[in-house]
C-alpha cells in the first residue's frame, strides 16, 4: 500500500522553525522527484518546494526562497522540510507528495496522491 505520512507540524511564534518530515512506505521516496505543498484556509493547495530525483536540485517557490530548505534521507524513506523564519502567512496545513514535476516555476502533483498533513500555525 502506497502511503505518505507527514509529521513535524505545531504552533510557532513569528521567527520561529520548524522541521517537517514526510515519510514514504509502499515505494521508494528516492525514485522520483518529490514536493511539499501547502494548504492555507479557504485557498488552493500550492507548491512550495521540490527536489528532483535526477540530480537532485531544488525549486523553491518565491515566498519561501532563502527560509524554506527540502532535503531527503534515502535510507530513511523520508523528505524534509526546513522552515525557518516562519511568517504569519505561512500557516497551512502542509503535504508531500511525489512524484511531482519540479523545474523552475512549477512544482506539480503527477497522481494527486496526498497523505493527511501537518497542520502549521505561526501566531504569537
Amino acid at each position: 500500500q502506497l502511503q505518505l505520512v507527514e509529521s513535524g507540524g505545531g504552533l510557532v511564534q513569528p521567527g520561529g522553525s520548524l522541521r517537517l518530515s514526510c515519510t514514504a512506505s509502499g515505494f521508494t521516496l528516492g525514485h522520483y522527484a518529490t514536493g511539499w505543498f501547502r494548504q492555507a484556509p479557504g485557498k488552493e493547495r500550492e507548491g512550495v518546494s521540490c527536489i528532483s530525483s535526477s540530480d537532485g536540485s531544488v525549486y523553491n517557490e518565491d515566498s519561501v526562497k532563502g527560509r524554506f530548505t527540502i532535503s531527503t534521507d534515502n535510507a530513511k524513506n523520508t523528505v524534509y522540510l526546513q522552515m525557518n523564519s516562519l511568517k504569519p502567512e505561512d500557516t497551512a496545513v502542509y503535504y508531500c507528495t511525489a512524484p511531482v514535476i519540479c523545474m523552475n516555476g512549477t512544482i506539480v502533483s503527477i497522481y494527486d496522491r496526498w497523505g493527511q498533513g501537518t497542520q502549521v500555525t505561526v501566531s504569537s
